[in-house]
């Protein structure tokens, strides 16, 4: 969880996930949206995939990224429920919600 919080710490990679969360992009794509070097790019896409917030597949010469939403969601679930939060799900619309756990002493 510690590194996907590091990674979210970013607001240059909070931002690469934005866009990803669009569509899948390639690395040039996504460098358009930043006045960053490539070098600097290189790296938020290795804490990303460090993390496991981002894949990365090789399409010819492009890379190729994508959101790994389910990872993000159980950082966040984590996180929520180290401050007594429960997930609850309702079966008739599917949904879930986050609820915070009330105790009475």
């Amino acid at each position: 969880m510690s590194r996907v919080f590091k990674a979210l710490s970013d607001p240059t990679r909070r931002r690469i996930l934005e866009l990803l969360r669009q569509q899948p992009m390639s690395a040039g794509e996504l460098a358009e949206h930043f006045d960053v070097s490539k070098p600097a790019m290189s790296a938020h896409f290795a804490v990303l995939r460090e993390a496991g917030l981002i894949d990365s597949q090789k399409k010819g010469k492009s890379v190729i990224y994508e959101l790994q939403m389910s990872v993000l969601e159980d950082a966040l679930l984590q996180f929520a429920q180290a401050f007594g939060w429960t997930l609850q799900e309702n079966r008739r619309s599917k949904s879930r919600s986050l609820n915070r756990e009330v105790f009475n002493s």
